[in-house]
């Protein structure tokens, strides 16, 4: 497997459409050397999986992570927490009940 992304033509086009697609969807902006150097990394991408495709996982076992360990978690028990007094003690704006920040969500679009 010594191909790389840029050795072959690029199988799936990724274009300057999609490309603007997905900005808007994330409401990014972007200028034109921005638009084609996204276009050509994702191509690239593309390209490279196309390239993974082609491996032989015939004899491979799936596994659910890169190691064999499993329930790494700490048990969930109770302990001590902060009293809201505590709590509200660093916060930059607060009501003595609760936390108060900007507002996230447009509440004007409909």
């Amino acid at each position: 497997m010594t191909d790389s992304p840029s050795d072959q033509p690029s199988q799936h086009a990724f274009s300057r459409d999609d490309v603007l697609r997905v900005a808007r969807l994330a409401r990014l902006s972007l200028d034109e050397s921005e638009i084609q150097a996204i276009t050509n990394q994702l191509a690239n991408v593309l390209d490279y999986v196309r390239i993974l495709e082609q491996a032989d996982t015939e004899s491979v076992q799936p596994m659910s992570g890169a190691s064999g360990r499993t329930d790494v978690l700490r048990d969930d028990l109770p302990s001590p927490s902060l009293t809201r007094t505590q709590a509200l003690s660093s916060a930059p704006r607060h009501d003595d009940h609760f936390f108060l920040v900007p507002p996230v969500l447009d509440t004007t679009a409909k």
